[in-house]
């Protein structure tokens, strides 16, 4: 992959195989590939977690859930691994899992209408391994920061689940 200063919305539904309502990672603003991103996620009531909401919902219920926020940042630390040396080539069969989180500190909430940006570093690569590092933030406020995040490629085929036959 060539050095990019921004991806499209386009550009990253090339490199994550996530579609609607789960691809949460709206646009990188800044890819230095196998390096670092800056990338951010548009919070709208019109996330699919606030569809069994009433008019009444408090704050407490348009929190956005910290799963999604979670996700978000590993999906944006994705589209990094994609960059990197590692990279999943068109065709290839390989799988990003993400295997272990340490160190997440969570610092505020979200709500509709915030603009999060994520920050992620590739601290390491070891074979098809790597270790990723950063932080989410909505304006000057620090959200969620990551001491560690690790994600392995591994061969599809490896993953899937045979069928189960039935005797007759």
């Amino acid at each position: 992959m060539t050095s990019h200063t921004a991806l499209s919305a386009a550009a990253i539904r090339r490199l994550l195989p996530h579609r609607y309502p789960i691809l949460l990672v709206d646009r990188v603003l800044e890819l230095e590939p196998g390096r670092r991103l800056v990338s951010v996620k548009a919070v709208t009531c019109n996330e699919p977690c606030y569809a069994r909401l009433g008019p009444d919902a408090g704050d407490e219920e348009l929190a956005y859930p910290a799963t999604l926020l979670v996700e978000s940042w590993i999906q944006s630390a994705g589209v990094l691994g994609g960059s990197a040396d590692v990279a999943v080539q068109p065709g290839d069969d390989r799988v990003m899992l993400a295997g272990a989180l340490n160190g997440v500190e969570f610092h505020r909430r979200v709500y509709p209408g915030d603009l999060v940006r994520h920050e992620v570093e590739l601290s390491r690569a070891i074979g098809e391994t790597l270790l990723f590092e950063g932080s989410s933030s909505v304006g000057d406020e620090a959200v969620v920061t990551f001491d560690r995040c690790v994600v392995a490629y591994r061969p599809a085929a490896q993953l899937r689940v045979p069928p189960v036959t039935r005797a007759p």
